[in-house]
C-alpha cells in the first residue's frame, strides 16, 4: 500500500544512515519486499549506492535486490546497472555470481513474468508465494552460508511467486478472442462519490496485453461484458445482448 511503503523507506533511511551493521545488511532485502516488479527510481538509486558499499554483504544483498524489483520487467536503467556491475565485480566470484541472478532475475520469462504476490488490484496477497519469497529473503541475510555457499538451491524457492503478468480474453468457450482494452495508471477511487474515472493516461491496446504493476486495464468495447470485475491475468468475456453494432453512412 502506497503511503505505508513510502513511511517504511523514510525508515529504512533512517536505519541507513544512523544504524549499525547487521541492521545495514536487512536494509536491501527490505526494499526488494517492498518494490517487488516494482523498479521505481527511488529505491533502484538506493541499492545502486549500496551495490558499492564498503560491507560484501550489505554490497550483494542490494545486487540481489536490484534484481527482485526488477524481476520480469525488462527495466532498461537497471539492465545498464547491472551491466556497470559485472564490469565491476568481473574478478569477484561471489559479486559476479550475484549479478548474473539479478540479471536473470530482470529478464525472467522473457518480460512476461512478475513476482509480486498481490493480485486482484492489489487488493489480496498469494501467501504461497509471499511465503517462498520469505524463505528467500532470509537466505539473502546470510548469502555466504546460504546462496553462495553450498544451498544454491535456496534461491528456487522465488519458483512459487513467479506468475504471468498479461491479460488474455477468452469467450464463453475458452477460446481466446482480441477485443479492444484500455490500460492506464491506476487511480485509488477509496471513499469518492459518484463514479470517478478508475484509470489515467490510458492508451488502448488489443488483447493480450501486459501489465506493469501499478496498470489497471478496462474493455474499450461494449460487444462484450466481463464475467470477472477486475481485468486481470484469463478474463472470460460474454457477448453484450444489448450490443447494436454501429452502421457506417
Amino acid at each position: 500500500e502506497e503511503i505505508g511503503s513510502e513511511m517504511s523507506l523514510r525508515s529504512l533511511d533512517h536505519i541507513l544512515q544512523y544504524g549499525e551493521l547487521p541492521l545495514r545488511r536487512a536494509v536491501p532485502i527490505a526494499l526488494a519486499i517492498l518494490h517487488l516488479s516494482n523498479p521505481k527510481v527511488l529505491v533502484i538509486d538506493t541499492l545502486s549506492k549500496l551495490s558499492h558499499d564498503a560491507d560484501q554483504d550489505v554490497a550483494l544483498g542490494a545486487i540481489i535486490s536490484m534484481g527482485l524489483i526488477g524481476a520480469g520487467t525488462n527495466n532498461a536503467r537497471l539492465a545498464g546497472l547491472l551491466r556497470q556491475l559485472a564490469a565491476y565485480y568481473a574478478k569477484d566470484p561471489s559479486g559476479l555470481f550475484m549479478v548474473r541472478i539479478a540479471q536473470g532475475l530482470l529478464y525472467m520469462g522473457k518480460g512476461l513474468m512478475t513476482i509480486n504476490p498481490f493480485f486482484s488490484d492489489r487488493f489480496l496477497l498469494d501467501p504461497i508465494a509471499f511465503g517462498s519469497l520469505t524463505v528467500l529473503a532470509h537466505a539473502i541475510l546470510h548469502l555466504k552460508d546460504t546462496i553462495l555457499g553450498k544451498s544454491h538451491y535456496m534461491l528456487f524457492n522465488i519458483v512459487p511467486a513467479m506468475r504471468p503478468r498479461w491479460l488474455v480474453t477468452l469467450d464463453e468457450d475458452l477460446n481466446e478472442i482480441k477485443v479492444p482494452v484500455r490500460v492506464g495508471q491506476a487511480v485509488d477511487t477509496t471513499g469518492q462519490a459518484g463514479r470517478p474515472k478508475q484509470m489515467t493516461g490510458f492508451q488502448t491496446r488489443t488483447t493480450p496485453v501486459l501489465l506493469n504493476y501499478s496498470d489497471r486495464a478496462e474493455l474499450a468495447t461494449e460487444e462484450y461484458l466481463s464475467v470477472a470485475t477486475i481485468m486481470e491475468d484469463f478474463v472470460i468475456l460474454k457477448k453484450n445482448p444489448n450490443y447494436k453494432p454501429e452502421v457506417k453512412a
